[in-house]
């Protein structure tokens, strides 16, 4: 479980590809000051787990996931290059602060960045989203964005035949995650809140 706060962006280091996954290697600093070996780590939104962790160099180290095809086609992990820079989150702790909301890191679809618009203390960023996940996005709710969480500050109506939502990023996130670089026509990785999928299945199950 993630809180959506990014702890650091990391950069891919290397991946290696097969026929049905690969092995993504991600330098890293801060978030491997205590990991273990099967803890999980969110990158960009997708729960990862640390199957290795070597010296990388420059006081940094780089950690070893293996990713399924699955988790490739769903996400835009993917996409991933080499040097690519990676919002990075280690699971929040028992007890820890929910600084953000409840991210389980499972990424319900891959929007694109439509629009940015710029001000004097943040951005205006509008993100179009995939027609089946509109009916979970509300006005001031909260949705995670490449592992970042945010709060829609604006939405299209929920029956769009091209549904978005607009989030407001303040400085420090445009500064310590890899949002402040997004341009029109990137894919971003989406989460909705879970609780809306939970509510929805239960009214369901009771009508």
């Amino acid at each position: 479980m993630f809180t959506g706060i990014v702890e650091e962006v990391g950069s891919l280091a290397a991946r290696e590809d097969s026929a049905d996954a690969a092995v993504l290697r991600i330098r890293a600093r801060r978030v491997l000051e205590d990991v273990s070996l099967g803890d999980s780590i969110s990158v960009n939104g997708v729960c990862l787990t640390v199957t290795g962790v070597e010296p990388g160099g420059d006081g940094a180290s780089v950690w070893s996931t293996d990713v399924m095809a699955e988790t490739l086609r769903r996400s835009s992990l993917g996409a991933l290059a080499d040097g690519d820079p990676v919002n990075l989150e280690r699971a929040v702790a028992a007890g820890g602060r929910l600084g953000g909301h409840v991210v389980q890191g499972h990424v319900d679809g891959v929007g694109t960045v439509v629009s940015r618009t710029p001000s004097e203390h943040w951005d205006v960023v509008r993100v179009a989203l995939p027609p089946q996940l509109a009916r979970y996005v509300v006005e001031k709710g909260s949705i995670t964005v490449d592992g970042v969480s945010l709060t829609v500050s604006a939405l299209s109506a929920v029956d769009d035949d091209e549904p978005w939502f607009e989030v407001s990023l303040i400085p420090a996130t445009l500064r310590e995650t890899t949002l402040g670089g997004r341009a029109p026509g990137d894919p971003v990785n989406l989460e909705v809140d879970v609780i809306a999928k939970y509510v929805e299945r239960l009214l369901g199950a009771r009508a």
